[in-house]
């Protein structure tokens, strides 16, 4: 009888930390876009084997954050105006089509889930907490989740964390003194607790869009490599 090969917990476990880190890594932009990743360097920054970094930038490649240079390894996808207004572009078809799916399958347990997302972000941001980022896209993707597409939340999420590395990459630059971003977010969850999906949209995109148009005006004179 043929035996199956179990891989051991330890190795999954170590890839995916190493994945963690350095989709994080990424994101931020402590490894700039176009960065050429090196083995023997992440191998020395994350303090991990070869084989959980090369697996790992497999999986980034999947999500679009690490590029594959033929025989040359890998670096850090490049960045540009037309590849952000693209992705936003997605994440406003897309995530429109997943609001208004949640919404119709609207639950009690879905409601609640929300609402605590949504304490959880605000409590975070209130202390300075360094997973705030972490919160803010579990609120979103509580919005979302109730749609009952795995396949499209996945795609949700990728768009999520290729948007807020444009976010990162305009640094200090980025602020919003003249706008209300929590009570944004307030406003798209009452609508959506409330099961109406029209305003819940509108709102949710308007949102994505005031910082997309902000964006913009910084990627104009930003050097994305």
């Amino acid at each position: 009888m043929r035996q199956e090969t179990i891989q051991p917990v330890s190795d999954t476990s170590a890839t995916q930390r190493t994945y963690l880190a350095l989709r994080r890594l990424i994101v931020i932009g402590d490894i700039k876009p176009g960065e050429k990743l090196k083995i023997e360097g992440l191998r020395a920054k994350l303090h991990t084997g070869a084989s959980p970094i090369r697996e790992a930038l497999s999986l980034l490649t999947s999500d679009n954050l690490v590029e594959r240079i033929d025989q040359r390894g890998f670096r850090a996808a490049p960045t540009s105006q037309a590849n952000f207004e693209e992705i936003l572009a997605l994440r406003c078809e897309l995530e429109d089509m997943a609001l208004r799916m949640s919404i119709a399958n609207r639950s009690e347990a879905w409601e609640e889930d929300v609402v605590l997302s949504h304490h959880r972000m605000v409590r975070a941001k209130s202390r300075g907490d360094e997973d705030f980022e972490d919160m803010h896209k579990a609120f979103h993707l509580a919005l979302l989740e109730n749609c009952n597409s795995p396949i499209l939340l996945k795609f949700c999420s990728q768009l999520y964390d290729l948007n807020i590395r444009y976010r990162y990459l305009a640094g200090s630059a980025l602020n919003y003194k003249q706008r209300d971003v929590s009570k944004e977010h307030e406003g798209i969850m009452n609508a959506a607790i409330a099961g109406d999906v029209e305003a819940a949209c509108e709102q949710l995109l308007n949102h994505y869009r005031k910082t997309g148009a902000f964006l913009v005006g910084l990627l104009d004179e930003a050097d994305l490599a």
